[in-house]
């Protein structure tokens, strides 16, 4: 593995997946990208590359980073190239996931515990923070850290200091913390889940990864790496995916992301007694055991579609006529699109959305669309009133 050292991720499991992201040929080459050949990650899109750059210029510096993405983007993986393209790659690192251990444990796991702290407190514990001295600690679902601790690690971050449950010896670590995600830690502060202070202080570098979804360019390699994984391990030969199946690969949602991406090419390989991966690997969504296919609804009149770009707006002007053109609400198109009305409104400009709300406008009065908000709450009429506004000044 070229030299690639052993990582210790104390009790939190590999999740074999999130080691699987995106890499392609480099052109020129840095340590952050030798760091993600050594990692196996598999792809060459433009989000990933920027994905790379951002991995290439934090990983030099000590600085806090946070990483937010969807469940099953990898965000264990990015986490594991920051430290590795870094000067701290000779020790080790710590990972803890901050949902998986009991609020009434997880203080003694960050600090470590004296001897006779507690029931049980048999001998002297080191917590992780003194474990990963000199390296970099992951804190893995920094979003379930309990309230009542978020000061203890506020501590730890800005002074490098903490005391062990039990005793009163402060103790001073050098410590990189990387925290990772996949809540919006900006609507916990809002919502008073969550410190601001702490917050400010982990997001000194942001790092969004892209859902699967939006990297659809690496579905085709990603699909093959994962069919030449599995074919291994099973004693197979595959040697090509159907276009049939290559076609539903790329265009599925895949809320689950890699993660789910991989679980599908391995029952895909488990299935296939040929040299060709089987047709059957993708049968199992008509079942709708998984997210459908994102295809436009069948729109009042035939629409040309060629690009994404034309599927989106489809697939949009669709639900706007199936909800009589209202955006905001809780049966509003916004809603069924799974987005905030804010988003929908900046898509609906962006995709010149237009001529279908004059369209939609010519030979109706207001009053349809009172009728349309009739019942519901002041605040979402309020939010219906200004949709329309929105809607006449794009169409306008």
């Amino acid at each position: 593995m070229g030299g690639l050292k052993e990582i210790d991720v104390g009790t939190t499991s590999e999740r074999a997946s999130d080691t699987i992201i995106t890499t392609g040929k480099f052109s020129k080459s840095t340590e952050a990208e030798k760091t993600m050949a050594i990692l196996n990650v598999i792809g060459s899109s433009t989000k990933f590359r920027a994905l790379l750059d951002s991995v290439a210029m934090v990983a030099p510096v000590d600085s806090a980073v946070l990483i937010q993405g969807e469940t099953g983007t990898g965000k264990e993986v990015i986490a594991r190239a920051i430290h590795e393209a870094s000067p701290r790659r000779k020790n080790r690192l710590v990972a803890l996931n901050c949902a998986a251990i009991p609020s009434t444990l997880l203080e003694s796991e960050l600090f470590g515990y004296e001897k006779g702290a507690f029931t049980g407190a048999v001998t002297q514990t080191v917590g992780r923070f003194q474990a990963a001295d000199g390296g970099t600690l992951l804190l893995d679902e920094i979003g379930d850290l309990p309230l009542e601790l978020q000061p203890k690690l506020l501590r730890v971050l800005q002074e490098k200091q903490f005391e062990r449950l039990g005793g009163g010896h402060t103790l001073q670590v050098d410590v990189r913390v990387i925290a990772a995600t996949n809540q919006d830690l900006g609507q916990l502060v809002r919502e008073r889940k969550f410190r601001a202070d702490l917050y400010y202080r982990l997001n000194v570098f942001p790092m969004i990864l892209p859902p699967l979804r939006d990297r659809r360019e690496d579905i085709p390699l990603l699909a093959e790496h994962f069919v030449q994984k599995f074919a291994s391990q099973q004693g197979k030969v595959i040697d090509a995916i159907p276009e049939e199946v290559m076609e539903a690969l790329e265009h599925h949602d895949w809320p689950g992301n890699i993660r789910e991406l991989q679980n599908v090419i391995e029952r895909g390989v488990i299935m296939t007694t040929g040299p060709v991966l089987s047709p059957r690997t993708t049968e199992h969504w008509t079942r709708g055991d998984a997210a459908p296919l994102r295809v436009p609804r069948a729109a009042a009149e035939p629409v040309d579609i060629k690009t994404l770009a034309d599927a989106d707006r489809a697939h949009i002007i669709a639900t706007l006529r199936e909800t009589k053109w209202v955006i905001g609400g809780p049966h509003g198109a916004a809603a069924q699109l799974e987005l905030p009305r804010t988003t929908l409104i900046a898509k609906m400009q962006r995709l010149g959305i237009s001529d279908e709300i004059s369209r939609s406008r010519s030979g109706q009065s207001p009053r349809r669309f009172v009728r349309v908000m009739g019942g519901l709450p002041s605040r979402l009429q309020d939010e219906a009133a200004a949709d329309l506004r929105v809607m006449a000044a794009i169409a306008g």
